[in-house]
């Protein structure tokens, strides 16, 4: 299962660098993750400084 943002989300920017295989973007109100290209690594859910990303488990 791909990892999931949250609406706790203060679009701070932090996970999008740490991605692999930029499966993160900006969207409108929050970063959004492409579960077709998430590799399910946890890399972004471990620089989240709000614990806005959690995996889909």
């Amino acid at each position: 299962m791909a990892y999931k943002i949250s609406s706790e989300c203060v679009k701070c920017g932090a996970c999008a660098p740490v991605c692999p295989v930029d499966a993160i973007s900006e969207g409108d109100d929050q970063y959004e993750i492409d579960p077709d290209i998430c590799v399910d690594c946890g890399s972004c859910a471990e620089v989240c400084p709000v614990g806005a990303i959690s995996s889909g488990e």
